[in-house]
């Protein structure tokens, strides 16, 4: 009983704070009600509700009879050192929008609720990855200053604390500050993350299963030459988890 009286207690003086000091969603700053966190309800089903079929070794949208055995139309010609690739949902509407939210210094925050909404609603699939350690891809030294964060490394510190897995940013770092992959064919998007990324010595990987999470894949050139990275150092197996799979 006694129990029971403090549960209620702390649901009443949570109700009570709410009250006083309503908070706001994320994405459209209207003020939440009770029980809701970060985002509002329909903000909430806007970007967790993924409407298409994906391939699960790129992440990509297939049609409803698409065939996806060693990958997709798109995919399954290409190499990648990654195993496979999750997704919140594909990069438009909404979910487009708060993304790019996250490439501006004031985006730290948006990144944690988004994070924490991320692995609520997917905590199925991530969990059935099977990683034991997660890693964001990182920013060249220079690109983190100018931003003030890593939106990848907010997104990862959040999957990880919600599946209760490590998660180390230092274990990889990116060597050559490459310019933006945006507007740049599949080919030179290749080239110019060739060689960015190298595991650091006495990284804790060797062994391990990763979940690497980033933003948004395109090409998927970024995310497998960092996974690469994490091969040569002795991963095990690496997934991709992403917020938004891109079409371009």
């Amino acid at each position: 009983m006694w129990r029971h009286l403090r549960t209620l207690g702390r649901e009443l003086g949570a109700g009570l704070l709410h009250l006083l000091y309503p908070g706001s969603c994320a994405s459209c700053g209207r003020s939440l009600i009770v029980g809701d966190k970060d985002f509002c309800p329909s903000c909430r089903v806007a970007l967790t509700a993924d409407p298409y079929p994906t391939c699960p070794r790129c992440g990509g949208t297939v049609g409803p009879f698409g065939l996806v055995q060693g990958g997709c139309s798109r995919c399954r010609g290409g190499h990648f050192h990654f195993d496979g690739v999750l997704r919140l949902g594909p990069y438009e509407g909404l979910l487009r929008e708060l993304v790019l939210r996250l490439k501006h210094s004031t985006g730290e925050g948006l990144g944690e609720s988004l994070g924490h909404l991320w692995a609520q609603h997917a905590q199925v699939p991530l969990r059935g990855a099977g990683a034991s350690v997660v890693v964001p891809v990182p920013l060249h030294w220079w690109r983190r200053w100018s931003r003030g964060y890593n939106q990848s490394e907010v997104l990862a510190q959040a999957l990880a604390t919600c599946l209760g897995l490590p998660c180390r940013p230092r274990c990889l770092r990116r060597i050559r500050n490459t310019p933006q992959q945006t507007r740049q064919t599949p080919a030179a998007r290749r080239d110019n993350v060739r060689g960015a990324f190298r595991a650091r010595h006495g990284s804790t990987v060797r062994g391990r299963s990763i979940l690497l999470v980033d933003d948004v894949l395109t090409t998927g050139s970024t995310c497998s030459e960092a996974a690469g990275a994490l091969r040569q150092a002795g991963a095990a197996r690496v997934t991709v988890a992403v917020l938004a799979r891109s079409q371009a």
